[in-house]
């Protein structure tokens, strides 16, 4: 799929990953769209930081601003690297910088404060996508980091599950700063 955005009078060509979606799962592809528009606008950035009209971006999209809030706080949060300040007034106007992390400081971090004992599958593969999005790790590394965290692949119940696979992922990220 490919979208193209005038925002500032600077066209923004979006190409999206088609959806494994169902066809009916329209708001789900609109945050991909989101995702991608403000991250090519990051990769346009000098600073790694952004400042976005929220009620514009969702006029942009053809959406709620709620919508917007959704991906910015599912897509854009502090494990995934981002760091949002919201200015109150002036049409939701939202300031994102993205941080840069040391690969092993931020792994180490990963490690002691955020995996915890126990750790679902989805979070798991959003912390996964969180290292690749920062070069920690490659695509490959990143499929077989999914794939050893899938639920198929730990044959336990869901309780002990989520506990081997917190186990699971802080190893491999103990080889990973090693």
């Amino acid at each position: 799929m490919e979208f193209e955005f005038v925002l500032k009078k600077t066209i923004i060509k979006i190409k999206v990953k088609d959806s494994q979606s169902q066809e009916g799962d329209h708001m789900a592809r609109l945050s991909d769209v989101i995702e991608e528009f403000i991250k090519q606008l990051f990769d346009e950035s000098d600073n790694g930081i952004l400042e976005i009209q929220r009620n514009e971006l969702a006029n942009q999209f053809g959406c709620a601003p709620s919508q917007i809030n959704y991906v910015l706080m599912t897509r854009f949060n502090i494990e995934k690297g981002y760091y949002i300040e919201s200015k109150r007034g002036g049409g939701g106007s939202i300031k994102i910088t993205r941080v840069n992390f040391d690969e092993n400081e931020y792994l180490n971090k990963m490690i002691s404060d955020k995996i915890g004992s126990s750790l679902s599958q989805s979070l798991a593969e959003s912390y996964i996508d969180a290292f690749l999005e920062h070069d920690f790790i490659t695509e490959r590394e990143s499929e077989i980091m999914k794939a050893a965290v899938n639920d198929r692949a730990i044959c336990a119940q869901q309780g002990e599950r989520d506990y081997i696979r917190a186990s699971i992922l802080k190893s491999m990220l103990i080889v990973l700063v090693s």
